[in-house]
């Protein structure tokens, strides 16, 4: 088998892997409570107008996918 399609068939198991993680993290995601409703997210309410920022959580997703990316890619070498 060539190099190419030894690339080709990586990148496909990682986008899968990765497609089946978001899948059921939108699964999982409304049974943990406290996501989306952590101090420091944003919520603005008024009569006819409300807004939603969750930004605290934003910043926690994006630490835990940081520090398993950098696991991932530590792996590989």
């Amino acid at each position: 088998m060539t190099p190419e399609f030894q690339l080709l068939g990586r990148a496909l198991l990682v986008l899968g892997v990765v497609i089946a993680v978001a899948g059921l993290l939108i699964l999982l995601g409304p049974n943990v409570p406290w996501l989306g409703r952590l101090p420091g997210d944003i919520a603005i309410r008024r009569d006819k107008f409300s807004f939603y920022f969750p930004l605290t959580t934003c910043l926690l997703i994006s630490v835990v996918l940081s520090f398993i990316l950098w696991l991932v890619g530590r792996s590989r070498r």
